[in-house]
C-alpha cells in the first residue's frame, strides 16, 4: 500500500510514492515542457506497469499545477507548496527551523517554530538564482548543469557579479569573461551573488536559524550550498530527497486525510491513455467574473478550478457526461 505524491511545477513534475512509514519507493522527475497534463499522464504510464490501482491508498498534489493535477488524478488533497514541503521536512527532521527551497522558476523561505511555520516568503517577479536561470548559464558557458557546483568548487577566488537581476547578472557575467577570468571564478562569484541575492530579499526581515534544510532542484549545486554556509556562518543540510520533498510532502498530507475520511479519491493509472484537456469560460455568477478552467476526460468533464467562491470547483469529482 502506497502514498502518491504529485509536485506539478512550471520546470519540472515530480511523482512520489512512499509507503506507510513514509519511506521513498518510487520518484519520477519529468520535464513539465508547459504541459502539465502531458507530465502527468507520461509518469502514469510509467507507474503503470509498475502498480496496481488498488496498492494507491491516498494521493495529494501541490505545485503550481496542483489544481489541475488534482482534477485529473482523483486527488484526496491540493495544497500549497509552503506547508508540503514544511511536512515532508518535518517528517525527516524535527529540529529544523529555516527551510530554503529553490526550484525551477520559484524560491521560497520558510521559518519553522516548534514545528509550525510562523513565517515565509517566496520570488515575485525576477528569477535570478531559479534553476531555470542556472540551466541557462550553464548552457551559455557549455558546462553539464551537473558540473556547475563543482566549478565553483575548484575556483580559488571569486569576482563581483551583480545578482539583484537575472539580466544584470547575465550581462556582468560576459563582461567578466571578456576582462579574462577563469569560468569557476565567474560562477563561484555568480553563486555569492544570487546567494546574497536570496538573503536580502526572500530572506529580508527573516531570522534564519538552524537548522537549515536546503530543498528543491537546486540543492544539488554545491557552490549554491557552499555560498549559503559561508553567508550564513553555519551548515546547512541537504536531505536525500531534496528535489523530491514537495511530492512527499503532498503524499504524507493526503494519507493524513484519508486516515480521517476512510477511502480514497485516486481515480487509477488508466488516466494515462485517455484524452484529457482543459478549456476556460467567463463565470457570469457575479462581478467577479472568474476565469474557470473546465477538465475534460475523452466525452466527460471530470473537474473544474479557477473560482473564488467554489461554485464550479465545489463540482470537481463529479464526472458530466456530454451529450
Amino acid at each position: 500500500m502506497y502514498y502518491m505524491g504529485v509536485d506539478v511545477g512550471s520546470v519540472s513534475t515530480d511523482i512520489a510514492l512512499i509507503d506507510k512509514n513514509y519511506k521513498l519507493i518510487e520518484k519520477i522527475y519529468l520535464r513539465t515542457k508547459g504541459n502539465p497534463i502531458k507530465a502527468v499522464q507520461e509518469g502514469f504510464k510509467i507507474l503503470k506497469s509498475k502498480y496496481y490501482d488498488s496498492e494507491i491508498t491516498a494521493a495529494g498534489t501541490t505545485g503550481s499545477g496542483r489544481m489541475v493535477a488534482s482534477a485529473i488524478i482523483g486527488a484526496d488533497v491540493a495544497k500549497n507548496e509552503i506547508t508540503a514541503h514544511a511536512t515532508a521536512a518535518l517528517e525527516i527532521d524535527k529540529d529544523v527551523k529555516t527551510i530554503i527551497e529553490i526550484g525551477g522558476q520559484d524560491s521560497k523561505i520558510i521559518i519553522i517554530n516548534n514545528g509550525i511555520v510562523t513565517d515565509f516568503a517566496m520570488n515575485t517577479v525576477c528569477a535570478a538564482g531559479t534553476g531555470s536561470f542556472l540551466d541557462r548559464q550553464a548552457e551559455r558557458l557549455d558546462i553539464p548543469i551537473e558540473e556547475f557546483g563543482d566549478y565553483a568548487a575548484k575556483a580559488v577566488s571569486t569576482v563581483r557579479i551583480a545578482g539583484r537581476c537575472a539580466v544584470f547578472a547575465e550581462s556582468d557575467m560576459i563582461h567578466k569573461q571578456q576582462l579574462g577570468y577563469a569560468q569557476a571564478e565567474i560562477i563561484r562569484g555568480l553563486c555569492d551573488a544570487l546567494v546574497r541575492n536570496y538573503i536580502n530579499n526572500i530572506g529580508k526581515g527573516k531570522t534564519i536559524l538552524p537548522k537549515v534544510l536546503f530543498q528543491g532542484g537546486v540543492a544539488a549545486n554545491k557552490g549554491m550550498k557552499t555560498a549559503f554556509e559561508n553567508e550564513l556562518g553555519f551548515e546547512i543540510f541537504v536531505p536525500e530527497n531534496y528535489d523530491m520533498m514537495g511530492a512527499i510532502g503532498a503524499a504524507i498530507i493526503a494519507s493524513e486525510k484519508v486516515i480521517k475520511t476512510g477511502k480514497t479519491r485516486f481515480r487509477g493509472f488508466k488516466l494515462a491513455d485517455n484524452n484529457i484537456f482543459s478549456r476556460s469560460f467567463d463565470c457570469e455568477g457575479c462581478p467577479n467574473k472568474c476565469e474557470v478552467v473546465k477538465i475534460y476526460e475523452n466525452n466527460n468533464i471530470i473537474g473544474y478550478f479557477g473560482d473564488r467562491c467554489t461554485k464550479w470547483s465545489s463540482k470537481t469529482g463529479e464526472i458530466t457526461k456530454l451529450a
